[in-house]
């Protein structure tokens, strides 16, 4: 068991919660036995090290089990050990090391995608998190990062997909020219979702939802660029019939992929 929470070991693993250490190192931390679950059902290869305190691996025996499986070493820790090791203020008693594996944007058009999900600029980690669970929910076959977007691998970025990173292909650092100019040799539409584009009730009679597309998404506070709005073929925008001033960015692209995916299994 580990007990000491300023050994090297525990340090080295703390400091993944800073970007400069998981660049260096090519790894990331997962928090959480959610994460870890999905980690270990679709990507076990992943793993490097898996740390729970003796209560929460108890209760957790799915975990052993698929630890076992999958060949994964394991570590008994202290709760102070995985306080230290952690990047939440009350961890859930089990934390992984896994390698960094996004794929190529090459891999992604090539596969002949239907739905991708494009995000210029996001700096949220949780709207980044939240919108990749939410592509993952609508059967999207990808997410692409370009820019000047949250790193993947911020810690409250993953706790945010709920293990969704796991489920489907996501690139990182991107161009966006050379993004789009891939999805549309893949032949897919891309619709940027933009406070002055279309009324998308209106592009969902013409059925323009229903071909291949990706949705470009942009930052929080300025939207998209007029540069990057330029590279879309169409701009389209959420009616609100309240109040409300606006929606949250990953509550907006929620509903835009889902629009998608309900016209393409129409």
């Amino acid at each position: 068991m580990l007990e000491n929470p300023r050994s090297p070991r525990v340090r080295a693993v703390a400091k993944l919660t800073k970007r400069s250490a998981r660049t260096e190192t090519g790894l990331f931390l997962l928090e959480g036995p959610q994460a870890v679950r999905e980690a270990l059902a679709y990507r076990p290869g992943a793993i490097v090290e898996l740390f729970a305190t003796p209560t929460a691996w108890d209760k957790h025996a799915d975990l052993r089990a698929a630890a076992l499986a999958a060949d994964v070493r394991f570590e008994y820790v202290t709760e102070f050990v995985l306080a230290a090791m952690a990047d939440t203020v009350t961890p859930q008693g089990v934390i992984a090391v896994a390698r960094q594996t996004p794929t190529s944007v090459r891999e992604i058009f090539a596969a002949n995608p239907r739905l991708v999900a494009i995000c210029e600029e996001i700096r949220d980690p949780g709207n980044l998190g939240t919108i990749i669970r939410a592509a993952d929910a609508t059967g999207a076959d990808a997410v692409v990062l370009t820019g000047q977007t949250v790193d993947l691998y911020n810690p409250k970025v993953v706790r945010s997909t709920t293990g969704s990173l796991f489920h489907l292909p996501v690139s990182v650092g991107g161009d966006l020219a050379d993004v789009i100019e891939r999805a549309h040799a893949a032949g897919l539409q891309v619709v940027a979702a933009d406070v002055k584009g279309d009324d998308l009730l209106a592009a969902r009679a013409e059925g323009v939802l229903a071909r291949p597309t990706a949705w470009l998404f942009g930052n929080e506070a300025r939207g998209l660029e007029d540069d990057a709005l330029s590279l879309a073929d169409r701009a389209l925008r959420l009616p609100i019939f309240g109040r409300a001033e606006s929606l949250n960015l990953a509550t907006a692209a929620s509903v835009c992929l889902y629009e998608s995916a309900f016209a393409q299994r129409a």
